[in-house]
C-alpha cells in the first residue's frame, strides 16, 4: 500500500502451549483505516493470535508490534489504546 501507515505487523509470531502449537509463525500487515480479519476453522488460532496483539498473551516467538508498541515489552501501552 502506498505510503499509509502499518498500525500491526506481525512476523512469524507463534503461541505454544506446550506440544501444542496454537498460532503457527503467522505474518500480516494491517495499515491504518484497513478493514481486517481472521478466518479459520475451530482450533486454528484465531482467539491466540488476537490475545496477543492485545497484550494479556506472551507469544512463544516471532514478533510483533501494535501502532507501534511490543507485544513483548510494550502490553500496557497496548492495553491503553483507544480506537475510538
Amino acid at each position: 500500500m502506498e505510503n499509509k501507515e502499518i498500525v500491526i505487523q506481525a512476523q512469524g509470531l507463534t503461541k505454544r502451549f506446550g506440544d501444542f502449537i496454537a498460532t503457527n509463525a503467522i505474518t500480516f500487515e494491517v495499515y491504518k483505516g484497513e478493514i481486517f480479519g481472521f478466518l479459520g476453522a475451530n482450533g486454528a488460532g484465531k482467539t491466540t493470535a488476537m490475545k496477543i496483539l492485545i497484550g494479556i498473551s506472551k507469544p512463544s516467538g516471532g514478533e510483533a508490534k501494535v501502532a507501534g508498541f511490543d507485544v513483548y515489552s510494550q502490553t500496557e501501552d497496548i492495553k491503553k489504546i483507544s480506537v475510538i
